[in-house]
């Protein structure tokens, strides 16, 4: 069976035009990435059929639902697919469990993939099914309409910035849950999101829109390194890492992590984790020193050997931006221009990258 998700879409308005060509993994999560007016939302709501591009052809893991060569349309209430919005639109007039059971009768006892009871326990909503709707925060609201997507049993799930009507206090509340969901289901989704440290937190795969066209797509711990993308360049520039946990101090509740397919590893403060475990991290570029030996007595934890790739000019002229190798593992750094010429940094050159486990986020 195909695992991968194709997008062919042409459409015109009079202010805006989106073109895009996508081959998209057909599991994980993918991030379609950009600022306000980039096209995120009007891809989504095509792939959805909410919008009908005068050019399209949408496939989602062998199913076609649209091929406008073909005049071929599927309409949206025929999509296997569930839509989670900026904001959860519950029923008022119905409890938390009705609300869901509205999502469960779009589907045949015998095609269901999700019960409610599953996504109840995986929404940590089981001891809300009673409330209604009003007796709810946001972040308990949100979880209840993503629970009510996955009991349509999608086979895509399109999620538009559901966090982004939320404050960081009920961000940091859902978003364990929207890891777990990526965990736990085998659902592929695609996630919309201006935010570059919630799209490294939930995301495999990322898609970087501009004025309607892609400038790049890729796996996120690739594309997130790139200095031509303009997301190299942003105060949250920075890689991500999935680590493999081979130890904890629990004195000092320092947890150690493997690098990939590599002997070299981090050190950051987390609660205790199993051996052998993966764990993402964020290692953000203003965060990574650089130094022409291994630093020894200092309060740096992390040294790690690595080789200079690239280098480029940022957003900030007092700045430059070093695309880094750590035995396989890309890393990024923003350093001074200054600092650049006393090292004497030029392509090839062995270095040692330093970085605090405290600034490490996981």
């Amino acid at each position: 069976m195909q695992s991968n998700i194709n997008v062919r879409l042409q459409l015109s308005y009079s202010d805006f035009a989106l073109d895009l060509d996508l081959q998209l993994p057909g599991k994980g999560i993918t991030a379609l990435y950009g600022h306000s007016g980039s096209g995120k939302t009007t891809c989504l709501r095509c792939i959805a059929g909410l919008e009908r591009a005068s050019q399209a052809y949408v496939e989602v893991n062998g199913e076609v639902w649209q091929d406008s060569q073909r005049n071929l349309f599927v309409p949206v209430h025929k999509r296997a697919l569930g839509y989670v919005f900026q904001e959860a639109s519950l029923f008022a007039h119905l409890s938390v469990r009705s609300n869901l059971a509205f999502g469960l009768r779009r589907i045949a006892r015998n095609q269901r993939s999700v019960e409610l009871a599953d996504a109840a326990q995986l929404l940590g909503i089981s001891h809300l099914l009673d409330r209604s709707p009003s007796h709810l925060s946001g972040g308990e609201r949100q979880r209840v309409g993503i629970a009510r997507a996955l009991l349509t049993s999608p086979k895509l799930l399109l999620m538009d910035e559901p966090l982004a009507a939320l404050d960081n206090q009920r961000k940091r509340e859902i978003l364990p849950y929207l890891e777990r969901l990526h965990a736990q289901l085998d659902i592929p989704v695609l996630y919309v999101s201006h935010s570059q440290d919630e799209v490294a937190r939930l995301a495999d795969h990322i898609v970087l829109l501009s004025e309607g066209q892609a400038l790049a797509s890729g796996p996120i711990t690739q594309t997130l390194a790139r200095l031509d993308l303009p997301l190299a360049q942003g105060d949250d520039a920075g890689v991500v890492i999935e680590g493999v946990v081979n130890a904890y101090d629990a004195h000092y509740q320092l947890l150690s992590l493997r690098l990939p397919n590599s002997n070299q590893g981090l050190r950051v403060a987390h609660v205790s984790l199993p051996v052998g475990q993966s764990l993402r991290i964020k290692v953000q570029a203003r965060d990574i020193s650089l130094n022409l030996e291994p630093g020894a007595h200092s309060s740096i934890l992390n040294c790690l050997q690595v080789t200079v790739i690239s280098e480029a000019p940022a957003d900030n002229p007092a700045h430059v931006l070093v695309h880094l190798d750590a035995s396989g593992t890309a890393l990024l750094a923003r350093i001074t221009r200054y600092s650049r010429d006393q090292l004497n940094l030029t392509t090839g050159q062995q270095m040692w990258a330093q970085i605090k486990s405290v600034a490490v986020l996981a």
